[in-house]
């Protein structure tokens, strides 16, 4: 009986059929290779552009209408931002302390100064706290996930 487990566990493994697969969202994840979210922060450039596939705890989801979420990386106090197309896909507020598997394209987003204070005031907005224009004290640069497809544990 034990041989035959571990048989059934081999072929499971090896067809790639994970038991904990979770929740899908949006077209799933197509790529099996993961990169790392420190990794794609280090060289930013190289990965503007490229389909991958990000893994980690979620630590925030827009409480609006749930069109995007926040990852937390393998480096402490590191996360990005998977954004979606409204409504395309929801991410739900439960999200929040579980696992998920991300794929989507890295993009590169640059803003005006003025862009930067609407955005800032928006996310104020979204979460419920007060917003100060003179916190933003610049043009913005920062990179975040297009995602295509996820996977929520």
């Amino acid at each position: 009986m034990r041989k035959l487990i571990l048989s059934l566990l081999a072929v499971l493994l090896i067809t790639g059929v994970s038991l904990a697969d979770g929740k899908k969202y949006g077209t799933g994840v197509t790529l099996k290779e993961v990169t790392k979210i420190s990794t794609i922060f280090e060289n930013p450039e190289e990965y503007t552009g490229k389909k991958v596939v990000v893994e980690g705890m979620i630590v925030d989801v827009c409480s609006k209408r749930g069109c995007w979420m926040e990852i937390a990386s393998d480096k402490e106090f590191e996360k990005i931002r998977v954004k979606v197309e409204d409504g395309e896909i929801v991410f739900p507020l439960e999200a929040k302390g579980k696992n998920a598997l991300v794929e989507g394209m890295v993009e590169k987003i640059e803003m005006t100064k003025e862009q930067a204070i609407e955005r800032a005031k928006h996310h104020a907005e979204e979460v419920g706290q007060k917003f100060d224009p003179a916190s933003v004290t610049g043009p913005e640069v920062f990179y975040q996930i297009r995602g295509l497809g996820a996977v929520i544990k």
